[in-house]
């Protein structure tokens, strides 16, 4: 699915990481879940609902909450983590609108940060849920 969408719909956005499913880089959502798009065969798409980050926001002009959040609490380095740690989190925040530091560390463990960047991640989450991060 991840070089469907990149090659043949030229949404660049979801990035090719590990190939295996370990990194998260490649996160999309289907049906509003997020899927590893490294290891889903882009058939097993057709007729589902498929998002990637550049369908997240909703305009051009705006961004989505989770994209200003992680912007604002300086949530990423490099940025080749970011579209896929964005599409998980917001998937976490649709599964639970309020959880703790914890529960983001453990709903995002499965995208990994090459730049280690984690803390501030944890913070914009928790930010964009509405929590206090100061």
């Amino acid at each position: 699915l991840v070089y469907y969408l990149r090659e043949e719909l030229g949404l660049t956005g979801t990035n090719v990481g590990c190939h295996t499913s370990s990194c998260g880089a490649c996160t999309v959502h289907v049906n509003g879940e997020s899927v590893k798009s490294c290891t889903m065969l882009a058939v097993q798409a057709d007729g589902q609902e498929v998002a990637t980050i550049e369908g997240l926001a909703p305009s051009a002009d705006q961004l989505h909450p989770m994209q200003e959040s992680f912007r604002d609490h300086h949530g990423l380095q490099c940025g080749y983590c970011t579209p896929g740690m964005v599409m998980a989190a917001c998937s976490l925040l649709e599964e639970n609108s309020a959880p703790t530091e914890a529960e983001v560390r453990e709903g995002l463990e499965g995208n990994l940060c090459r730049c280690t960047g984690y803390h501030n991640i944890v913070k914009a989450v928790l930010a964009c849920s509405g929590q206090d991060v100061s």
